[in-house]
């Protein structure tokens, strides 16, 4: 849920750990030359510049360049100036020599380039002492140098790549810019910062659950959608973010205290409300600001979150691309897909799970169908994950982590069905059907399928005689089913599979037919050719007509036991494959 926030209270935290203060307006140091590239340039490397203290801090930024006789013209300076001089103004004596460093060093400068000569020929040891200490770059020229030359060549370098930055943030402010016109979704924005940027960039919602990310490790499960996905991850990207993911909620939180974990986080926000935080994790400099890019890619989420339908979008379209990234099964490790569900709310690690699939009896799922399962296994001591099967609209896929202590029962998932089938008190819940209790990501995947597949078979059955009473099928009550994905993608089942179906699987491609579906629904009510007619929305004339065509093409005679057995796993791993 977004929160109400003091408009005043907005914080960014950035690399360097600074939060909202107010900052002089100096360009960022990522578009800056440092005090080491200065003294390459040639104006500088023909006078032959000799480092005497601050080696560690050439790599500090020069915003500016001039010329500085007297501590009074050092005084005057707003930080991060390299100061030429000849010490042609300098005091003799050395305590007078000290009190000129300590101005310098109090005003923050860059460093000090003295050029020897008649009237210098050595640094002056308490000038070099003071700097020493306070280790800042004190360099000395041994020939004489044209600073002229030196200012004009860092401030022509210092305002191009001020217009390079300027170029680079109309760049960033029209990119995001026209994907909130075009109403792009959120992970679509996210995988795009990502690739400004070059890093990991994660959309975080208020809990610090995963909503989105992209620009994760690549090989492993797509964030998108949400990263994902993202993987979202996102987009459909692979990605993993075993490592980025891991612990997420914990680093997430610290980062936020801290501010001292080298991310960039800014607030998604408009209206006084915000929802959530876009992460963005060290990575290269870019010529626009890291923060810079963020925050317009913010703005942009928040403007597509002020346009979603419900408060509940982001997460739906997360859970959606979860859910379809393990269905589909988009991932090639289990640290990288366990990862991520960790991140967006769903423990994995040490926690009894299964899948479930819901389906009305309309065959329609309401928008907020979804959001009302989590609810309510979260009301009954369950964390969850739901989303509509990717391949199959009238399907709600529910994956369930039991908290410590609790057990996975018939409760639950009839409280499940209850919220679900309660958007519309004219369509309750047809069925629930339940995979195996499971442990870790792959055990998750089995049980989801289990209940998928589980699900289609047992809708048909659920009929009107139920009331509004919700039918919870249980993968234990059909054993076939358990044994064929307990096969799994076992070539030899897969062959059995192809050998017996291959006559109807070529006919219905010739002919747009739905042989192997009648085929189905004849296997899933033995004996009773009437309920199997229905649930093939046939009438039982042109059924038996289908009946006795498929027995044509099989060479094969229905009412046999074993052939019936044998065709019913076949149809079951098709179902399975097709998932």
């Amino acid at each position: 849920m977004p929160d109400r926030r003091d408009p005043n209270a907005v914080r960014t935290v950035r690399p360097d750990g600074s939060g909202g203060a107010a900052q002089p307006a100096v360009p960022s140091s990522s578009v800056l030359p440092t005090v080491r590239e200065v003294l390459r340039m040639e104006p500088v490397a023909v006078a032959l510049p000799e480092v005497l203290t601050g080696r560690d801090r050439l790599d500090a930024p020069v915003r500016w360049v001039h010329v500085a006789e007297t501590a009074e013209a050092a005084r005057l300076g707003s930080g991060g100036e390299l100061l030429l001089a000849t010490g042609v103004g300098w005091p003799a004596d050395a305590a007078a020599l000290r009190r000129l460093g300590r101005v310098l060093v109090d005003a923050g400068v860059a460093g000090l380039v003295l050029e020897l000569g008649p009237l210098m020929p050595s640094a002056p040891a308490a000038l070099v002492q003071e700097f020493q200490a306070a280790g800042l770059p004190f360099v000395v020229l041994h020939r004489e140098a044209r600073f002229v030359a030196i200012t004009e060549a860092v401030h022509s370098r210092i305002i191009a790549e001020q217009m390079v930055a300027l170029r680079a943030r109309d760049d960033i402010h029209a990119l995001f810019t026209g994907l909130s016109l075009r109403g792009s979704p959120a992970d679509f924005i996210v995988e795009q910062a990502a690739r400004v940027l070059g890093s990991p960039v994660v959309l975080e919602d208020t809990g610090h659950r995963v909503i989105a990310a992209s620009g994760l490790t690549a090989s492993g499960v797509g964030a998108g959608g949400p990263a994902a996905g993202g993987g979202p991850v996102s987009g459909g990207a692979n990605t993993s973010g075993e490592d980025e993911l891991a612990d997420w909620e914990q680093r997430s939180r610290a980062a936020h205290r801290s501010g001292a974990s080298g991310w960039t986080i800014v607030p998604v926000e408009a209206r006084g409300m915000r929802w959530g935080h876009l992460v963005a994790l060290p990575g290269e400099p870019h010529p626009a600001g890291r923060s810079n890019v963020l925050e317009q890619a913010a703005v942009a989420l928040a403007l597509s979150r002020l346009s979603d339908r419900d408060d509940d979008e982001w997460t739906r379209r997360s859970h959606d691309a979860l859910l379809a990234a393990l269905i589909g099964r988009r991932f090639s490790g289990e640290g990288g897909v366990t990862a991520r569900f960790e991140a967006a709310g769903f423990p994995l690690s040490g926690r009894l799970v299964a899948g479930a699939a819901v389906r009305l009896r309309s065959g329609t799922l309401p928008v907020s169908a979804a959001a009302r399962a989590v609810e309510a296994a979260r009301t009954a001591g369950a964390d969850a994950v739901a989303g509509r099967h990717p391949e199959q609209p009238g399907t709600l896929v529910v994956a369930v982590s039991a908290r410590p202590g609790r057990q996975l029962t018939d409760g639950l998932f009839g409280a499940i069905a209850d919220a679900v089938g309660s958007v519309r008190l004219d369509d309750p819940a047809a069925v629930v059907a339940v995979g195996s209790d499971a442990r870790g990501i792959t055990g998750l995947l089995s049980s989801l399928e289990e209940a998928v597949e589980l699900a289609a078979g047992s809708a048909a059955r659920a009929d009107a005689r139920l009331g509004r009473k919700p039918h919870i099928q249980r993968v234990q009550h059909r054993p076939l089913l358990r044994l064929v994905n307990a096969l799994g993608s076992d070539p030899r089942l897969l062959e059995h599979t192809e050998q017996l179906l291959r006559p109807l699987i070529e006919y219905d491609l010739a002919t747009g037919g739905d042989l192997v579906e009648v085929l189905r629904a004849y296997l899933s009510h033995p004996g009773n050719r009437t309920r199997a007619a229905a649930a093939s929305h046939l009438s039982r004339s042109v059924f038996y007509q289908r009946i006795a065509l498929i027995e044509e093409l099989l060479g094969m005679d229905l009412d046999d036991g074993e052939t019936v057995a044998a065709l019913h796993a076949a149809v079951l791993a098709r179902g399975r494959a097709a998932t």
